[in-house]
């Protein structure tokens, strides 16, 4: 459970660490957007527990994929992606 809190305080970075904004993501929406992956996420491992490590490994590849991002319409790509992941 601790694990996936940091994978998506590493997401929830993505936005912090975007530093322009682009015209199909706001500041509002990435928050939204992180809000609503970090819901999906506590909302996966409590239904099934079991898929904890698979979840984990999923968003960490999306985490990778981003880390060097520096737009918002990426961190919103990246939320985007990670929640797609978590609801398979």
């Amino acid at each position: 459970m601790k694990k996936f809190l940091l994978v998506a305080v590493g997401v929830a970075a993505l936005a912090v660490s975007a530093c322009s904004k682009g015209p199909e993501c706001t500041q509002e929406i990435a928050t939204k957007k992180a809000q609503d992956m970090a819901a999906a996420l506590q909302e996966a491992i409590t239904k099934d527990p079991s898929k904890a490590a698979d979840l984990t490994a999923k968003v960490q590849a999306v985490t990778t994929k981003y880390q060097n991002a520096t737009t918002l319409d990426e961190a919103c790509k990246a939320y985007d992606e990670v929640t797609a992941a978590i609801k398979g």
